[in-house]
């Protein structure tokens, strides 16, 4: 059986049975709860003096010695002028050997046709000199091939820049790289110690700062304890901690506001959850389990989603929460509670509040629930100066239609919203909106979701299956 719970880690978990008749503006019935080795290979060239380097083939005729062309044959080059060679009239030794001729200059080189001594022998004459123009061709290509290199290199670094959307390291805009870096410095870890109602005396959930002035925003589950006598304590991310002050709480949505005095604070951006959307990529932050400054990403898997969750015992102002969700599959486990769930641009779009588990101390199953931040903002726009929050009452009390056909009105308040826009017994509130209704809690969420005084359209069916639309002005509690 699945059962939503809180994420917080002083969060409870068990099933509620199921109510025949619910107030829509009160405490709701809550859904179930919470290599081998090798020789070294020399790169070196070998020494160019123990290679032979032919002769030109393209010189011209009557050129110097070292550009003479290659011999035929015959013994002549192709198109040149024949000239007679001296006769060697060194005189042969009795024995048949023949002396190394003396070379006609101090360099010693050795006759045509000799022994070359090694390189290392002194006086070893230099390497035979290379033909016109190679030596220089292939000094100019090694130079164009580094220029070519370079300027790749250089042209490669630039494009991988652009793409990646900016220099130094920064992330690609739009990946989850990006939106971690934008959004973890204003993600904080809120300990509380002691307090009624804190399991093991010490509690762990999340927050998002949201205020220069240090006003934090999170769940009121997570610090409730610490207005029982519980001592509450605020995290950063760069590892910087101080005590924290509780500035207001509302059990009812689920939502407080604390304070830290600590300085140079980074803050979230607040987005417009009215436009998320199902399948779009969204992050969740906090620390699940205690591990601070975690992330983890999914997606929308369902918007206006009903839960309803119960008071967690000990808890001051006790009041069962319907909240209105944002449901994801990214993972939220507890200790993610109060921390944000954000869009692909790193804008928050809700509270990681509850998730749906297996069992009684599940974690995560891949179904996690947050408020939607323009719920959120208004009740914490109203606790920041100090007053009570305000929510929107619809004055019927309702249950469930065995074929899930919408809410079924069982009690009509005198003077209510419901009464004076003529609502009556037994009929079925189907739509609220363009929200569809099936149960209770469905129509309960949808009138929490709205601020008192506003305007809207209910789709009743009356006892015969007949339709007629009603227009309502929500009421205010």
């Amino acid at each position: 059986m699945t059962a939503a719970s809180t994420a917080g880690a002083t969060g409870m978990s068990g099933t509620a049975p199921e109510s025949t008749g619910t107030p829509a503006d009160e405490a709701a019935a809550p859904y179930p709860d919470h290599g081998p080795d090798t020789e070294a290979v020399s790169t070196q060239d070998p020494p160019t003096d123990r290679w032979a380097v032919p002769a030109n083939p393209w010189a011209r005729p009557g050129s110097t010695a070292a550009d003479a062309p290659a011999t035929g044959s015959g013994g002549a080059a192709p198109n040149a002028d024949t000239r007679d060679s001296p006769t060697d009239t060194t005189p042969v030794p009795a024995d048949g050997t023949r002396e190394l001729p003396a070379h006609p200059d101090a360099a010693g080189a050795p006759a045509p046709g000799g022994p070359t001594p090694p390189p290392w022998a002194v006086g070893a004459p230099p390497a035979p000199p290379r033909p016109p123009g190679r030596g220089r061709r292939g000094v100019v290509l090694v130079a164009a091939g580094l220029l070519i290199a370079l300027v790749a290199g250089a042209l490669g670094g630039l494009v991988g820049t652009r793409l990646a959307g900016g220099s130094g390291g920064t992330a690609p805009a739009g990946s989850i790289e990006a939106v971690a870096e934008k959004v973890l410095p204003a993600v904080v870890q809120i300990r509380v110690d002691g307090g009624a109602g804190n399991v093991g005396d010490r509690g762990e959930g999340s927050g998002m700062i949201v205020g220069n002035d240090g006003l934090i925003l999170t769940n009121n589950h997570v610090v409730a304890p610490a207005a029982q006598g519980g001592t509450l304590r605020v995290v950063l991310q760069d590892g910087r901690s101080a005590i924290g002050s509780i500035v207001g709480q509302d059990p009812q949505s689920d939502i407080a506001l604390v304070r830290t005095d600590l300085p140079g604070l980074n803050t979230v951006e607040l987005g417009d959850s009215d436009r998320v959307r199902v399948g779009q990529q969204v992050t969740a932050f906090g620390s699940p389990l205690g591990l601070g400054g975690s992330v983890t990403t999914g997606i929308v898997s369902a918007v206006d989603r009903a839960v309803g969750i119960p008071a967690e015992s000990g808890a001051p102002g006790a009041s069962d929460t319907v909240l209105n969700a944002i449901q994801t599959d990214a993972a939220i486990n507890p200790g993610n509670s109060g921390g944000p769930l954000v869009d692909a641009d790193g804008r928050v779009v809700g509270i990681n509040s509850a998730i749906a588990t297996a069992g009684p101390g599940g974690g995560s199953i891949g179904v996690g629930f947050s408020i939607p931040i323009n719920q959120a903002r208004r009740i914490a726009d109203q606790l920041r100066s100090g007053g009570k929050a305000t929510h929107a009452v619809l004055g019927v009390t309702v249950g469930n239609d065995p074929q899930l056909r919408g809410a079924v009105i069982q009690e009509v308040t005198p003077d209510g919203a419901a009464a004076k826009a003529g609502l009556r017994l037994q009929e079925i509130v189907a739509r609220l909106g363009d929200q569809r209704v099936t149960t209770g809690t469905d129509l309960q969420a949808a009138v929490r979701s709205q601020p008192p005084g506003s305007v809207v359209q209910l789709e009743v069916l009356d006892a015969g299956g007949a339709t007629r639309t009603v227009e309502v002005t929500l009421g205010e509690q």
